[in-house]
């Protein structure tokens, strides 16, 4: 499990300029102070960073839309050109904005991120972030 200084500190030993890769899903959850802590790291890259991982040979899988998903290290995945909104710098580390992660997780549709999504906006509306 990773909670907000074990996240931060896994991500700023990653290889990529903050240029290439944005970080998603629950760890975005954790880093914007929503949830405590997530089980493994999502992240959203460029085509080129995908294109260098590809040619690296990491495993590469394909999503529905065709954009790949590369399994990075085991608790690591990497899914190319996945972001909405902007991205925003936290701790040092590139991260989707909350709009943008609210976006996604619409997007998503599953149970977990519908409950996210009401997460986010309790807090929002409470003025806790």
């Amino acid at each position: 499990m990773f909670e907000k200084l074990s996240l931060l500190r896994r991500l700023r030993k990653l290889p990529f300029s903050e240029k290439e890769y944005w970080v998603v899903a629950g760890s975005a959850m954790v880093l914007h102070g929503f949830r405590p802590q997530t089980r493994d790291i999502d992240l959203g890259c460029t085509t080129l960073l995908a294109n260098k991982l590809e040619q690296q040979g990491y495993a590469v899988s394909y999503c529905e839309d065709g954009t790949r998903k590369i399994l990075y290290s085991e608790n690591i995945e990497i899914f190319e050109n996945w972001i909405e909104d902007t991205v925003e710098i936290i701790g040092g580390v590139p991260v989707v904005s909350i709009d943008g992660l609210i976006e996604m997780k619409k997007k998503l549709g599953r149970q977990k991120d519908l409950e996210d999504i009401a997460l986010i906006e309790k807090i929002r509306k409470n003025g806790d972030i």
